[in-house]
């Protein structure tokens, strides 16, 4: 345990070397404070003993170890009152839109806010159902079918076929795949078998056999998506010399897969969740901090929002525009579902 003396100190190290990304000496640390630079120092050295704080060279001040950003962070989680800076406000204007767009949204803006890599992610497939089907035809022979999903999404695809369709024909489809597959869940078994009814006829199975492939499209399309902004900072962070693993992570970002399962880890909370450097055990995101959160329905997480920066990130407003990006973000998807 620290003594009051000893939080107070470490704080003010942390944040001056957030700020100015450079050593802090005891000199720094006395002005405007009831301590001296002996007592400091003395502070100084005990923290550093405790493994908070680290000392480059003899000379030099002290800086954050990540032990000592984990400790700052902690009490940073732990106190949301009114005692806290003001933090820039994520202001999203998230309504009318669709979800695609809305995720969008959020990701720029809580890049720009930050000023880091902002990575967030869509509900997963088992959440969309169909909600309405177009058979639209464009020429003779062209069809166009077009799904619209619960989310908002929309997945079209052309169809040609060797002889002019009849209207009627066309017609009838789009009554019968609304009729059978509205409401209907996109990761659904039964969507597919919805298409094969004995009860049709020989021509009617096959057209609509033809038209199938749109609904392989759509549940392909609405894999679990992520939303990524802000990757040319990690080049800033490279040049400032943060970042050691940055070949790792672009692939990562590229691939994907690894990067969905970091995440799916933090749905299953609302509450804002940090790792800081070895903390994570992705080997490309060893040299980083993450902060991350869950957003979704009530009784069910949908998704997460989260910012990668480098150590010396500032903590407070990625703490902040996260959770913020997830409470509008919950409050945008009960409204889309709610419409389901």
């Amino acid at each position: 345990m620290l003594t009051e003396r000893q939080e107070l100190v470490l704080r003010r190290v942390v944040e001056e070397y957030l700020q100015q990304g450079s050593p802090v000496g005891s000199r720094a640390l006395s002005a405007g404070s009831a301590w001296g630079p002996s007592t400091i120092r003395h502070e100084l050295a005990n923290l550093e003993d405790q493994g908070l704080l680290a000392h480059p060279h003899t000379s030099a001040g002290r800086i954050p170890t990540e032990a000592g950003y984990r400790y700052f962070v902690d009490s940073l989680l732990a106190n949301r009152g009114p005692s806290q800076p003001p933090q820039p406000s994520l202001s999203l204007s998230l309504v009318r839109r669709e979800l695609d767009e809305a995720m969008q949204i959020t990701t720029e803006a809580l890049s720009q806010v930050t000023d880091l890599l902002a990575i967030v992610t869509a509900p997963p497939i088992d959440t969309s159902t169909i909600r309405r089907v177009e058979v639209l035809s464009l020429q003779p022979q062209v069809l166009m079918v077009v799904v619209i999903t619960s989310t908002g999404g929309v997945s079209k695809r052309l169809f040609t076929f060797e002889r002019p369709i009849d209207p009627g024909l066309a017609d009838w489809a789009a009554s019968y795949l609304n009729e059978r597959l509205v409401g209907i869940g996109l990761g659904a078994r039964m969507l597919h078998q919805r298409l094969r009814d004995p009860s049709l006829s020989e021509r009617e199975a096959t057209f609509l056999n033809a038209l199938s492939p749109v609904f392989t499209d759509v549940a392909e399309s609405a894999q679990e998506t992520l939303y990524v902004d802000g990757t040319s900072r990690l080049l800033r962070f490279e040049q400032q010399g943060d970042v050691s693993e940055l070949n790792t992570l672009v692939e990562m970002l590229e691939h994907r897969v690894n990067l969905l399962s970091v995440l799916r880890r933090y749905l299953g909370s609302r509450e804002v969740l940090v790792r800081i450097g070895t903390e994570n055990d992705q080997p490309a995101l060893r040299s980083l901090a993450l902060v991350a959160s869950g957003y979704g329905l009530p009784q069910r997480n949908l998704g997460a929002v989260s910012v990668i920066g480098p150590l010396r990130m500032d903590y407070p407003r990625a703490i902040s525009a996260v959770r913020e990006a997830a409470a509008q973000l919950s409050t945008f998807v009960a409204e889309v579902y709610d419409e389901r």
